[in-house]
């Protein structure tokens, strides 16, 4: 159908290798990004028998507590004394979950303290995040 370059006329076929070549360039950026976008901070998690995985909805907070009992809301730092007023401003009457991460290290009167500032914001439904327990067998 097309022309022979030696005649000079038009070639009436599209040359796709240039979008192979951007979506090829496109899917490797897609799986480099794609593992950076988990969400929270890393805690070593707890380990129980029951675990529910952690919904990857948007609508949905976590509040990690690391080892050194530092907190983070999502990927943002916060303080003890702030996570009330920080939480009454995220979630008013927005019906987002929280979820709370805290490291199998840290002291149980941390994570009350925690949980505590959570009930004092409003919230009364609080997720408490746990990775399954691997059986001795």
């Amino acid at each position: 159908m097309g022309f022979s370059s030696n005649q000079g006329g038009f070639l009436n076929e599209i040359n796709v290798t240039p979008f192979v070549d951007v979506m090829l360039v496109l899917l490797i950026i897609f799986m480099v990004t794609a593992p950076m976008l988990t969400q929270g901070v890393e805690v070593d998690l707890p380990r129980t028998r029951t675990v529910e995985t952690l919904p990857e909805e948007s609508d949905n907070l976590v509040l990690s507590v690391k080892k050194d009992g530092s907190l983070f809301l999502d990927e943002y730092e916060v303080t003890l004394d702030s996570l009330s007023t920080q939480l009454k401003k995220i979630l008013k009457g927005d019906g987002k979950l929280l979820y709370l991460k805290a490291d199998a290290d840290v002291s149980y009167g941390v994570v009350v303290k925690v949980m505590a500032r959570v009930k004092e914001a409003g919230i009364e439904k609080l997720g408490v995040v746990a990775e399954p327990e691997e059986d001795a067998s």
